[in-house]
C-alpha cells in the first residue's frame, strides 16, 4: 500500500452540503473546529482512512456504504439530531474520557440508528434515553454495568451468556448502552436469534 493522501477538513462551517468520503487512497480528517449542520455525509472508506477530532455535527444524515468496523473516533465529536444509516460493528459514540485526546469533545444526544445495524457498539457517558436505536435483529441492553448482575440471573443460550453476558461489568465506566446484533452474536456464540430473543424478552433493560 502506498502513501495516502491527506484530506484535511478542518477550521470551518459547513451547512447543507452533501460530503463524499470515498477515495481508498485518502485519509480524511475532521476536524479541528469543523461544525457541519444539516449535512449529508456518505462513508465508502474504512475506519483507518477516517480521524474525527474536535468536529460538531448538528441535524446531519451519515450514509455508511460499507461496513464501519471498530471506529471509536465517534466519542470525539459532537453529535446532535443526527441520523445514522448502514452498518457499524464496535463503533463507540459519545463522552468517554479515558479515551484519549481529543475525548473533550465528545457528545451524543437526540440521535437516530433505526436505519442503521450496530453490532457491538455502544453509547458513552451520556444519556441513552434520547438515542433511537435500531429494531430487532438489533437488541440495546441499558445500563449494562449496573444491570449486570441481574442478567447473569438467568440461563443464557449457549456461550453467550458466559462470554457477552458475564463479561459486561468489565465495559468501561461510561458505557450507558450497548447495541449487538442478534443473528451475528448467534453465530460467533453457536445459538440462534430466536434462543436470545426468548431471554431478551424477560428484561426491561434491553431495548429490541
Amino acid at each position: 500500500m502506498g502513501w495516502l493522501e491527506n484530506v484535511l477538513i478542518e477550521d470551518k462551517e459547513i451547512a447543507n452540503e452533501r460530503l463524499e468520503l470515498a477515495d481508498k487512497n485518502s485519509l480524511y480528517f475532521l476536524g479541528p473546529n469543523l461544525s457541519l449542520r444539516n449535512c449529508t455525509v456518505v462513508l465508502k472508506v474504512s475506519a483507518r482512512n477516517l480521524i474525527i477530532v474536535g468536529a460538531r455535527f448538528i441535524d446531519c444524515t451519515f450514509e455508511v456504504k460499507q461496513e464501519l468496523k471498530n471506529h471509536q473516533q465517534w466519542v470525539k465529536a459532537s453529535l446532535k439530531r443526527c441520523r445514522f444509516k448502514g452498518r457499524f460493528s464496535g463503533c463507540d459514540f459519545g463522552h468517554w474520557p479515558d479515551y484519549g485526546t481529543g475525548w473533550e469533545h465528545g457528545s451524543i444526544e437526540d440521535c437516530d440508528f433505526t436505519e442503521a445495524r450496530l453490532d457491538g457498539c455502544r453509547i458513552m457517558g451520556c444519556d441513552p434515553s434520547t438515542i433511537h436505536f435500531p429494531k430487532w435483529p438489533c437488541f440495546t441492553i441499558l445500563d449494562p454495568i449496573r444491570r449486570s448482575r441481574e442478567l447473569n440471573g438467568v440461563q443464557w443460550p449457549r456461550r453467550f451468556g458466559s462470554v457477552v453476558i458475564e463479561d459486561l461489568h468489565d465495559q468501561p465506566p461510561p458505557t450507558k448502552a450497548l447495541t449487538l446484533l442478534a443473528p451475528a452474536e448467534a453465530k460467533r456464540y453457536d445459538t440462534t436469534a430466536e434462543e436470545l430473543r426468548a431471554v431478551i424478552e424477560k428484561f426491561d433493560c434491553i431495548v429490541y
